[in-house]
């Protein structure tokens, strides 16, 4: 089966041109500038035709939550997000016991097998107490290199990252053994000094969990672990745009630093995503969510949000300003890179999955495309 949609501006690695895209068998074969050369095409009316969103931290959405291990759940979740644009996911998990743990990965490992999701991350449990967040401070632990190995083997290959704080008893070990097993180390919810971060970095870690967002503050005597990664080559910031989280000027600051080539746009979404205010659970804690942002109901940290990444994409474009080919690259191909799965997926490529998102001149969603097939509208 063959599509062809023109009429639309093409966002590619190389910029965004008027143009059109031929697909067969899921997989995009021709792109092209101009009118399209037959006249059997989807004509898409001018709109901007982007890769689908690779979001690579994710909690639930939908009312349903990745951590309660519930297959039906996840699917659910992952639906919900394909919805609005983001046709590659992975399912975060937080702190928990390790019982717990071991029954949500073994279950969120069989949708891995079957490609509904793209791997499995644990946002804890080896985190800093004292930024630990939306994470229940009881379940804590040092890492712990053969809890890992425990945590890894439920996963069956499907375990892609593990947020830790370097500076914890046993950390940097961790770190390292987790990235002998193909497992991306990311630091955060950490109150790791400069040097410490420095340390977390050269043990393996390539990835800052929601950059600014339980880290230590940057401070021009005491720089903290925000400098030590927006100066990395090597670290790929993720960041939570959806006006709670960070201030647009911080982003902007951060894009600056780091480039779209590594700043990922991540939705850190959680169950209220797509349903609205009210009470909900994150692992082992109690949610409120009003006005859209949410917050333990004891002690009143931030607790994920309710983002989609359609949302995170487009207040990249309209509140910190900057161009649609810069967005498309920190919401889908830069998170690829993370995830090694660039070759398939993240850009409007010859070769890749026809993996795209439909936006009409305000930058909403109009359709989702997954692999060749459009998804149902939300």
């Amino acid at each position: 089966m063959s599509i062809t949609l023109s009429g639309a501006r093409v966002v590619t690695p190389e910029g965004m041109h008027d143009g059109w895209i031929t697909i067969e068998d899921g997989r995009i074969t021709h792109i092209g500038h101009g009118q399209a050369p037959r006249g059997d095409g989807h004509d898409l009316g001018g709109r901007y035709v982007v890769p689908g969103f690779v979001d690579i931290h994710t909690h639930g959405g939908a009312g349903g939550s990745f951590p309660s291990g519930d297959q039906e759940e996840a699917r659910r979740i992952a639906a919900f997000h394909a919805a609005h644009g983001t046709t590659t996911i992975m399912a975060s998990l937080v702190t928990a016991s390790l019982p717990d743990l071991v029954r949500a990965t073994a279950a969120l490992a069989d949708l891995c097998d079957d490609g509904l999701l793209a791997g499995i991350h644990f946002e804890g449990p080896y985190i800093a107490r004292s930024r630990c967040g939306a994470h229940d401070p009881a379940l804590l632990r040092d890492p712990s290199v053969g809890e890992l190995a425990d945590l890894l083997k439920a996963g069956r290959g499907h375990v892609r990252m593990l947020t830790i704080a370097p500076e914890l008893p046993g950390g940097l070990d961790t770190i390292r053994a987790a990235v002998s097993e193909g497992v991306i180390a990311a630091l955060g919810h950490s109150d790791a000094t400069y040097e410490q971060a420095i340390a977390g970095i050269e043990a393996g870690c390539t990835v800052a969990t929601h950059l600014f967002n339980a880290l230590p503050s940057l401070h021009h005597r005491e720089p903290g672990p925000v400098a030590a990664l927006l100066e990395d080559e090597r670290v790929t910031v993720e960041l939570i745009n959806d006006g709670v989280h960070v201030h647009p000027a911080m982003l902007r600051l951060a894009e600056r630093a780091a480039g779209a080539r590594r700043a990922a746009l991540i939705t850190d979404a959680m169950a209220a995503a797509g349903i609205g205010d009210g009470t909900y659970r994150l692992g082992s804690m109690d949610v409120r969510v009003s006005c859209g942002a949410a917050r333990l109901v004891e002690g009143g940290s931030i607790a994920g949000s309710t983002l989609t990444m359609d949302v995170a994409f487009r207040r990249t474009v309209q509140e910190v300003g900057l161009p649609v080919p810069a967005a498309a690259e920190m919401a889908s191909l830069t998170p690829a890179r993370v995830l090694g799965v660039d070759d398939r997926v993240g850009s409007i490529t010859v070769g890749k999955n026809a993996d795209l998102v439909v936006l009409n001149e305000d930058l909403t969603v109009h359709r989702v495309m997954k692999q060749g097939t459009w998804t149902p509208s939300p």
